[in-house]
């Protein structure tokens, strides 16, 4: 019974373990986003760093809060020291030593301390660093959060343009080993030249070669998709949404009319927390000439004895106590704090300079980003009416070869140039979305939460 019992738990651990590892998922674009905002791993860890940040907030603000250490202590004198007190202390000769001892073989002290900061420069501004570094990590979520929508918006579209050239490719295929079964069967019957059939060899191998590539790019772009949703890369994830329906909901020129509010970019927050840090480090620097003073009070009982008996009721303990005040007055340092104050005032002149330099690059970035989704939509236009066209020529040479009006040679140009537009078309479309991504990140739209 035992036995079976065993095995019966090895079979369920098995079977969850095996059903884990094969986890299916289904996601549309959004569903993956949201997914991928709690399981990324860069996601988790900068929520690690904002527990962090609370912690350290907690730190800081407790280092200025009541402090009680007790002590506790307990010796045993193996051989009690001697000293030497001259000999005209108990009448002897002048000139001459007595040697004594003093104390008991073995002591034992308890004692607590209570010590509590009045004013100290350095932890106020240490109280405003930690709020700072707090909001700086709540920032820097927030850009992780982005950046991971962002990275799966991407991904998950790279994945449908693999999906869709495979498609593509196939279907190119097949329609080409039509087209070669009909040329050999005419070359066979001696109505056109043996050129023919070798041209639309040389295409179908072409496809061939390109198709292989595809199949191994989805592969590929699948398993960076589920890096990105923060899954494991042999998962099955199946996708909802269609490339064409995804570019036809991101194409919104309205949307490049958006107000542009620097402050709102995420790279800026950041830059002002940076200065922010410098500007308390040179007040921090600064406290350092200020006196700081704290109190202090103390409790403590003392038992001494020629042998163990500090746990008997008998034991007789000497009690002590102190109350005190202590002030640390800076005076010279030799130019010391100096230096370090004007180092600091020179790191925060680079700061600001350098958040004045962030604000043109964000402004900068965000007409980059305006201009590239405005020409990919511009683009993505123009290669969809190449691709009529392309579509419109392949047929008509395809009927003119059939009829002995075109050559292979011309019907493999009409074919190439639609193979290329069919590519073209699908890229353009992944770009689309790939732009107004990138748009919406520098724009910081939209605006998504942080755990701060």
């Amino acid at each position: 019974m035992k036995r079976i019992f065993f095995f019966l738990i090895i079979a369920i651990i098995s079977t969850s373990g095996f059903s884990q590892q094969h986890q299916k998922y289904k996601f549309t674009l959004e569903q993956a986003i949201n997914f991928a905002l709690d399981s990324n791993y860069t996601a988790i860890n900068a929520r690690r760093d904002i527990a962090i940040a609370i912690k350290k907030k907690w730190e800081t603000t407790a280092s200025g809060l009541p402090q009680i250490d007790a002590n506790i202590s307990y010796q045993n004198n193996l051989k009690l020291p001697t000293t030497l007190l001259p000999g005209e202390i108990v009448g002897g000769e002048p000139g001459t030593f007595v040697p004594v001892t003093f104390g008991t073989k073995e002591n034992a002290s308890i004692g607590a301390t209570l010590t509590q900061l009045i004013f100290d420069g350095s932890y106020l501004v240490g109280l405003q660093a930690a709020k700072t570094f707090l909001e700086y990590s709540g920032n820097a979520e927030e850009k992780t959060q982005l950046e991971v929508r962002k990275g799966v918006i991407n991904a998950y579209g790279s994945v449908l343009l693999s999906e869709e050239l495979v498609a593509i490719f196939e279907l190119n295929k097949a329609n080409l080993e039509k087209n070669l079964i009909e040329t050999k069967a005419i070359y066979e019957n001696g109505f056109t030249e043996e050129e023919s059939v070798e041209q639309l060899e040389i295409t179908l191998l072409n496809i061939e070669t390109q198709l292989k590539n595809s199949r191994r790019t989805l592969v590929i772009a699948k398993q960076m998709f589920n890096l990105a949703l923060g899954v494991d890369v042999e998962s099955e994830v199946e996708l909802l949404d269609n490339l064409n329906t995804l570019t036809q909901e991101n194409i919104d020129l309205s949307f490049l009319e958006e107000n542009i509010n620097i402050e709102d970019n995420i790279d800026y927050k950041i830059a002002t927390n940076f200065t922010e840090q410098k500007l308390l480090e040179l007040k921090l620097e600064k406290s350092y000439s200020i006196p700081n003073l704290a109190a202090f009070i103390n409790y403590g009982t003392q038992a001494n004895s020629e042998t163990f008996t500090f746990f008997s009721k008998d034991q007789v303990w000497y009690q002590s106590s102190i109350l005190g005040i202590s002030m640390n007055i800076p005076i010279i340092s030799s130019g010391l704090r100096s230096a370090r104050t004007q180092q600091a005032k020179i790191a925060l002149d680079q700061a600001e300079t350098n958040l004045t330099r962030t604000y043109q690059q964000v402004l900068l970035d965000i007409n980059t980003a305006k201009n590239n989704y405005q020409f990919a939509i511009e683009n993505y236009n123009d290669n969809k009416k190449n691709l009529e066209l392309s579509e419109r020529i392949e047929k008509k040479n395809q009927v003119k070869f059939t009829e002995g009006l075109a050559t292979s040679f011309d019907l493999r140009l009409a074919q190439i140039q639609l193979y290329t537009a069919q590519k073209n078309y699908f890229e353009a479309m992944l770009r689309v979305i790939t732009t107004k991504a990138e748009l919406e990140t520098v724009l910081n739209t939209p605006q998504l939460k942080t755990t701060n």
